[in-house]
């Protein structure tokens, strides 16, 4: 390094990759700085170099005791040692700088001598002191992944019939009757902890109701009128619990009746196609439930306005992974027992690092947002102008309008009448109640609520736990057959 680039990464200033030091003579103190870049992205130290950018410089005696130092502090005071580089870059003034440069650690997480762990926090370094932080070190080094973690649930919440279904299809074996066999199975399966309870992976999987032992993982999805997120104003809205793939299903069905149906070239009275092809949708959620970051305990969140469409998932890229990257087809597995069970067939997979690239072929108008600080990864699909559209159904208009309902544009089942009748006798029913009273199970209900919505039959007013349903009982004809 010559000085003038010495003097260029100077006045850049201090942040989470330089940090200046006029002197150093406490091996400790540096070993924690070393093991706080190793930890995190690497980085360089100047030595020489006071806090406000002036260069005192180290005169030929300390160069010889800072180096010493330094070979002390990263071979024997962090725990792995580190390997770390350093030049000497002449001053005009006769004195040296020295550039000691730390390397992203290949073996994370460091310790300094007391046994802490340090990260750098902009030009800081702080400690380690929660176990998600500790599990995210080791999940980076793939020394533990988040779908391993123990959950609360014991092999009584194992959905039975999903999981006897799933065994028969792919394994072409018989649900266990005995438990202790059932137990051992689900550990082999990778599926359950060495004490029985099922793990992160066969809770999201298989359970019969997982949100009830972990309520954040799951899916919100609003659809907005307009562009902007409002407080209170929206046209749909829906939490999606259940296994995973009983939520993506039902977030699925949530998005296509929410897009325009355009003909595509099709004959005036053929069904119209989505605006946006299916498959995209496809592979973006299955890569926000599967590749989302667990150990960050918030919802998927799936957002519908009338220019875009964005799918927000907890947990941004990991390792070195960028959205560059991504978009050719590289990728990491954060979640590896789910993403083998997706393979399995449990959910739409076409193979590790192909699904972003498959949604781009379908629908290159697609937008990814990997927000570090926000802990964050975002993709949003653009959708065209509705004017640009041409609609096989005009009616999709009217959901954006100041419209009260849609019109009706077909008749309703037997079982959306059971449905109809049901809520007009309690307005604020809930789904499974509806299941209940129908025999039918939760997602046919919402299957064909979401019909009797799109019909302009049903609109919900206010949220899921407090809102309530309204029929609009301007078509009797329909509703009074």
């Amino acid at each position: 390094m010559k000085a003038g680039e010495l003097q260029t990464q100077i006045s850049l200033g201090e942040d989470s990759t330089r940090q200046f030091k006029s002197d150093v003579r406490n091996a400790e103190s540096l070993a924690s700085e070393m093991a706080a870049f190793a930890n995190s992205e690497g980085g360089t130290i100047y030595l020489g170099v006071a806090d406000d950018g002036s260069l005192p410089g180290l005169d030929q005696a300390n160069v010889a005791r800072v180096n010493q130092l330094i070979s002390n502090a990263a071979s024997q005071l962090v725990k792995s040692p580190l390997t770390v580089r350093t030049e000497n870059v002449a001053l005009s003034n006769g004195r040296l700088v020295i550039v000691l440069t730390v390397p992203k650690g290949l073996d994370k997480p460091y310790f300094d001598k007391n046994g802490v762990i340090w990260l750098k926090t902009g030009a800081d370094k702080r400690r380690v002191n929660s176990k998600e932080e500790l599990r995210r070190l080791f999940q980076m080094t793939d020394q533990f992944h988040a779908d391993e973690l123990p959950t609360r649930a014991g092999i009584d919440k194992l959905d039975k019939l999903r999981f006897r279904d799933f065994l028969r299809d792919t394994f072409k074996q018989d649900y266990p009757d005995d438990t202790d066999e059932l137990i051992g199975l689900l550990q082999n399966m990778n599926l359950a902890t060495h004490d029985g309870m099922l793990n992160l992976a066969g809770l999201l999987l298989f359970a019969e109701r997982p949100e009830l032992i972990k309520p954040q993982f799951v899916v919100k999805a609003i659809r907005y009128p307009g562009n902007q997120i409002h407080v209170t104003d929206y046209i749909d809205t829906e939490d999606f619990t259940g296994p995973l793939p009983k939520i993506f299903e039902d977030a699925m069905a949530f998005v296509m009746r929410n897009l325009h149906k355009v003909q595509a070239g099709r004959g005036v009275n053929a069904p119209g196609k989505p605006e946006i092809p299916e498959s995209v949708f496809e592979e973006l959620l299955v890569n926000a439930l599967v590749h989302r970051d667990y150990l960050v305990s918030a919802p998927v969140r799936l957002f519908i306005f009338d220019n875009r469409i964005e799918i927000i998932s907890p947990g941004h890229l990991p390792n070195n992974l960028t959205v560059e990257k991504i978009r050719t087809g590289n990728s990491n597995i954060r979640n590896p027992i789910l993403v083998s069970y997706v393979a399995k067939g449990l959910l739409p997979y076409h193979g590790l690092g192909s699904g972003i690239k498959r949604a781009l072929s379908a629908w290159p108008k697609i937008d990814f947002a990997d927000d570090r600080d926000g802990c964050l990864f975002t993709a949003k699909v653009h959708r065209q102008p509705v004017e640009e559209l041409a609609l096989a159904d005009k009616g999709a208009l009217k959901v954006q309008t100041e419209e009260r309902y849609a019109p009706i544009n077909a008749s309703i089942t037997d079982v959306q009448m059971q449905l109809v009748n049901f809520i007009r006798s309690n307005p604020a029913i809930s789904y499974d109640k509806l299941a209940e009273l129908t025999q039918k199970d939760r997602s046919t209900v919402m299957r064909n609520i979401g019909k009797l919505k799109d019909a302009g039959i049903l609109r919900r007013v206010g949220s899921k736990k407090t809102g309530h349903w309204e029929i609009n009982e301007n078509h009797d004809q329909y509703l009074l057959r």
